[in-house]
C-alpha cells in the first residue's frame, strides 16, 4: 500500500481553516492526510477586534478553538514552526518535526510596532487583541483631548478595519455625550483612504468620515513616536491617545528559508505556487501583484478564497487529474459605519481592463450579514 499524502497547513487562520476543510471535504482520511500547525489554539475573525474595542464583544465570545478540527480527521498541532526545510520536505516545531508532501504557507502577517521608535512605549496597536481591552478603557474615560489614528506601514491587514474603527470610535463618543470635547485625526501614508479600492472607493470613504467630522491626513510617512507627539517625513502632530496600525513584515522563518525577501512578502501568482514543488502560499504572508502599483489585499476573505485554489489543487493533484484553477480576485469587505450599519466594498481584483470595486450604500441588513459572516466561518471551519 502506498503511503497516504499528508498535507502540512501553517497557519490556522482564513487560508489554513479553508484550505484543510476544502480538502476533508473532498477526500476521506484514507484519501489525505491533514495537518495544521499554529503557535496558538484559537481562531478569531478579525473584526470581532472592533466590537471588543466598543464594548459589545468580549475576547472569549469572538473566538473559536483549533482543537475542535480534530473532529473532522484533521489534525492540530499547536506549537512554533522554528524551521521549514524545503529541501527536505520537512518542517520542525520546538517539539517535533513533520514530514510533508503538500505545503501550505498560511502564517499570516506579523505586527512590527517596534519597527517605529517609540511606538510602543507611547501609542497603543490597534490590531493586537492584547491592547483591545485597554483601548476600550481609555475610551470610556477619555473626556476630551485629540484622538490619533495612524496606519504607520503599507501594505497593512483589512484595508477598511482603521476607517471602520474612527467611525466606531465616534459612535462611542457621542453616545457618551462628549464627542464635540475630542478631535479624531487619522493619519496614512497613501495618497488617499484606500488605495487597493481605487480613487471613486476612496472619495467615498473619505466623504463618510468627513461627515462625521473626523480628519484626515494624507502622505503622513511617521517617523517616530514621542510623548503625545507624532513625527512625520513633513511635519508633527499632537495627541492624547495614540492609536497604531503598525508596520507589517513576514514571519522571520519565511526570511530564513529563502521564501520571501525582508521586509517583503512570499511572491505568487493567482495559481498560488511558490518556486519550490508542492508549495504553496496564500494569504497575508504573500504578494500577490495585480496591476504595476497594485496587490490583492491582505484581507481574511482572499485568504480563503486563495485556501479554496490550492485545495482543489492538491485535491486533482493526489486524485492524477489534469485540472487546476486560480484564484479569482474576488471578495468582499464589509465597513461599519458606527450607526449601526454597514457597507460592503465588493472587490474583483481580475476583471478587465482593471480591478473594479465597488462601495455598497449602508444599510442595518448590511451589518447583519457581516454578523452571519463571521457566525458562518466559525461553524463551517471548527
Amino acid at each position: 500500500m502506498t503511503d497516504i499524502p499528508h498535507v502540512v497547513i501553517l497557519g490556522g487562520g482564513f487560508g489554513g481553516l479553508s484550505a484543510a476543510n476544502e480538502l476533508r471535504n473532498s477526500l476521506s482520511s484514507s484519501q489525505v492526510k491533514i495537518t495544521v500547525i499554529d503557535k496558538k489554539d484559537w481562531f478569531m475573525v478579525g473584526f470581532a477586534k472592533l466590537w471588543i474595542i466598543n464594548g459589545t464583544r468580549t475576547f472569549e465570545n469572538s473566538i473559536g478553538s483549533l482543537k475542535e478540527l480534530s473532529k473532522k480527521e484533521i489534525n492540530f498541532i499547536k506549537d512554533e514552526i522554528v524551521k521549514i526545510d524545503l529541501e527536505n520536505k520537512n518542517v520542525k516545531t520546538i517539539s517535533q518535526n513533520i514530514q510533508y508532501d503538500y505545503l501550505i504557507i498560511s502564517m499570516g502577517a506579523v505586527l512590527a510596532p517596534e519597527k517605529i521608535p517609540g511606538l510602543v512605549e507611547n501609542g497603543l496597536n490597534l490590531y493586537d487583541h492584547n491592547d483591545l481591552s485597554e483601548i476600550h478603557d481609555k475610551l470610556q474615560n477619555i473626556e476630551s483631548g485629540i484622538i490619533a489614528i495612524s496606519i504607520m506601514g503599507m501594505p497593512y491587514k483589512c484595508p477598511p478595519a482603521p476607517f471602520e474603527a474612527s467611525l466606531l470610535i465616534d459612535s462611542m463618543l457621542r453616545k457618551r455625550g462628549i464627542r464635540d470635547s475630542v478631535e479624531i485625526n487619522f493619519y496614512s501614508p497613501a495618497p488617499i483612504t484606500l488605495p487597493a479600492a481605487g480613487a471613486e472607493v476612496s472619495k467615498q470613504i473619505l466623504e463618510l468620515v468627513n461627515s462625521e467630522n473626523i480628519i484626515f491626513h494624507n502622505s503622513s510617512k511617521i517617523k517616530s513616536v514621542e510623548s503625545k507627539k507624532l513625527i512625520f517625513e513633513n511635519g508633527q502632530a499632537d495627541f492624547d491617545l495614540l492609536l497604531a496600525i503598525p508596520p507589517h513584515t513576514a514571519p522571520k522563518i519565511i526570511y530564513d528559508s529563502g521564501l520571501a525577501k525582508e521586509p517583503g512578502f512570499i511572491p505568487i501568482d493567482r495559481d498560488c505556487k511558490t518556486s519550490f514543488e508542492n508549495v504553496f502560499a496564500i494569504g497575508d504572508v504573500t504578494s500577490l501583484t495585480v496591476a504595476e502599483t497594485m496587490a490583492v489585499p491582505k484581507a481574511g476573505v482572499f485568504a480563503e478564497g486563495e485556501g479554496i485554489t490550492v485545495a482543489k489543487n492538491i485535491i486533482s493533484k493526489i486524485q492524477s487529474k489534469e485540472e487546476s484553477v486560480l484564484f479569482d480576485g474576488k471578495g468582499g469587505c464589509f465597513i461599519e459605519s458606527g450607526r449601526n450599519t454597514a457597507s460592503v466594498i465588493e472587490v474583483d481584483m481580475f476583471s478587465k481592463p482593471k480591478p473594479s470595486t465597488n462601495l455598497t450604500e449602508s444599510t442595518t441588513e448590511n451589518l447583519s450579514k457581516k454578523v452571519e459572516f463571521e457566525k458562518e466561518r466559525l461553524e463551517k471551519w471548527l
